[in-house]
């Protein structure tokens, strides 16, 4: 039997948007009972610190073993599949090959946590930053600080994430670019700003200003982004800044955490071997669409009376067919 707060977990990961939501609202909940117990559930979105000295990961004593978790594998791959960029699968469930980088410093852009090894996607990915980062300074954001894009050939990552596996995830930090070239420990130690209160109703207007609204609003007008992110907390808020030019707010979807960044999607677009999503539900997703959000059982579960069991993890086996080559390829 689900008690309360399960139920409802349930009933909205069977109207969500994205593939991959179940993964996403099982990460979501085992955040909730490991951070700040001062602040509402729904808003936790930790950004841990890098490290100055990154150590690489130990050989897998059998990496072709049935049962070895798929992110043991992609984690290792520290150079992309040479060849033509092929986003291969779903963003939850999918691979990468012939991925670019992003540079970690551009005129309008810097990359955070270089130690995690993630300014990896596809050539529309890396484009699209640069493209944003220009528009962002038309309407005042000083520049982007990119979190996560995708490992050097994609696939599910050891920490952090369900989805970014194809090349087509961007998270960008809600806290513009400084005015100067960030040093390496300034990359890796800086904290994110939570722009959320602690009780999950609102944004914290000590920190909030409308620049949050105007960055989103031009991301959300590119044509290449399908979805975009954010705590609900924070659609709310842009629901009432929107005004009556409200088409944009379609692609602001509601989730767990993404309080202290955004977290931009990309279509799949002509790429064969890429599976979308579904267009976003008619409307702006504002008013009551967004009540479900700001319930006690969400923003404070009750924790469960017996401890969930660990999701099994995604093997090469449940991943496209292609992705074993693309990551068992030297």
């Amino acid at each position: 039997m689900l008690d309360r707060g399960s139920r409802l977990c349930r009933a909205l990961l069977l109207n969500a948007v994205a593939f991959g939501a179940l993964i996403a609202c099982g990460a979501a909940a085992s955040a909730q009972g490991s951070t700040d117990s001062s602040r509402a559930s729904s808003t936790i979105d930790h950004t841990p610190p890098g490290t100055l000295n990154p150590e690489p990961l130990p050989p897998l004593a059998n990496p072709n073993a049935p049962n070895l978790p798929a992110k043991e594998l992609f984690a290792r791959k520290l150079t992309p599949l040479p060849g033509p960029t092929r986003p291969i699968g779903s963003y939850a469930n999918g691979c990468l090959a012939g991925a670019v980088t992003l540079p970690i410093t551009g005129p309008t852009w810097q990359v955070m946590r270089l130690s995690r090894d993630r300014n990896w996607g596809t050539p529309r990915l890396v484009k699209f930053i640069e493209r944003l980062g220009d528009n962002a300074k038309k309407v005042g954001w000083n520049g982007l600080l990119i979190g996560d894009m995708a490992q050097p050939r994609g696939g599910p990552m050891i920490s952090g994430h369900s989805s970014h596996q194809i090349g087509l995830d961007v998270d960008i930090w809600f806290k513009p670019m400084p005015d100067h070239v960030l040093s390496r420990e300034e990359r890796e130690m800086d904290e994110a700003v939570n722009v959320v209160a602690p009780d999950g109703l609102n944004v914290d207007h000590k920190v909030w200003t409308p620049a949050y609204t105007e960055v989103v609003k031009t991301t959300a007008e590119d044509p290449s982004v399908t979805r975009i992110f954010v705590n609900a907390a924070i659609k709310k808020e842009m629901c009432s800044e929107a005004g009556t030019d409200r088409a944009w707010l379609a692609k602001v979807r509601p989730w767990w955490g993404h309080s202290e960044h955004f977290h931009v999607r990309l279509a799949c677009a002509n790429d064969p071997e890429c599976k979308g999503q579904p267009s976003v539900p008619i409307g702006d997703g504002c008013g009551h669409a967004l009540d479900s959000w700001f319930r006690p059982s969400i923003l404070h579960p009750p924790p469960p009376k017996v401890p969930p069991k660990p999701k099994p993890p995604l093997t090469l086996a449940k991943m496209p067919v292609a992705c074993r080559a693309v990551v068992m390829r030297p």
